[in-house]
């Protein structure tokens, strides 16, 4: 079995011991460090290049977000690093959460998760697919702008950043094999964070029909669960 390292970064000290302690549990987790601060969590993520980084958004001195980008812009000049970043907050805001995946975070979930939950978001973080909370997606469904820019704004208010759209090669792939509208409604749900049942009887379709039309949407896009379909989507502008 192969293990994850992880590097945490959070300033509540509770929260903190606790997370350790649960992944330090598990033989498949090893916490190569751990953080109070954004300084000296990026100072850690640059030294131990773990496979996943648990960021919290409220640091003390700079935020996750900002965290984020700096480790991502370090992490693009050194083609073998491949950390994964997973933002774990209590806020839900939507500029927070837009701001987050723009800087570069895989996934995003609250800190209400259970444990075992945790767990799983971070194996399919670390293996190369976003895992969204379905009250975020829902969030970043309804209000993503794919490349949609802002003016500066003064330090006291909330930073905005530009979107990120898809890679160029993502717009090739739905040139050739575009999604249906039955498809795309589909896929919307999903992004919506609807479960198979949820989407037959909202569509007034069998859930063998779901299925056939999830796993269509699948092949399309070339993405390997619903999850990663539903963060391909919003960043390319297939829905929102």
């Amino acid at each position: 079995m192969n293990t994850i390292s992880i590097a945490l970064v959070e300033d509540h000290d509770l929260t903190r011991i606790g997370i350790r302690t649960a992944l330090q549990q598990r033989n498949e987790i090893k916490v190569v460090g751990e953080a109070a601060n954004a300084t000296e969590g990026l100072k850690l993520l640059n030294s131990t290049h773990p496979d996943v980084a648990i960021i919290d958004i409220g640091l003390p001195d700079f935020d996750g977000i900002e965290l984020t980008q700096k480790f991502k812009s370090s992490m693009a000049l050194e083609s073998t690093i491949n950390t994964k970043v997973l933002i774990l907050t209590f806020q839900d805001n939507e500029e927070e959460v837009l701001a987050a995946f723009a800087a570069g975070a895989d996934s995003y979930c609250m800190k209400d998760i259970s444990f075992d939950q945790l767990l799983e978001v971070v194996k399919v973080t670390h293996e190369g697919n976003s895992w969204i909370d379905p009250a975020i997606a829902r969030i970043v469904l309804k209000q993503a702008r794919i490349q949609t820019s802002v003016p500066e704004t003064p330090k006291n208010e909330p930073k905005k950043v530009r979107i990120n759209a898809a890679k160029p090669e993502f717009s090739q792939i739905i040139n050739a094999y575009p999604l249906t509208e039955r498809e795309l409604e589909v896929l919307e749900l999903i992004v919506q964070g609807y479960s198979n049942a949820a989407i037959a009887e909202k569509l007034y379709i069998t859930i063998g029909t779901v299925k056939t039309h999830v796993r269509n949407i699948l092949n399309k896009l070339c993405a390997d669960d619903r999850t990663q379909a539903a963060v391909l989507a919003l960043r390319s502008g297939l829905v929102g």
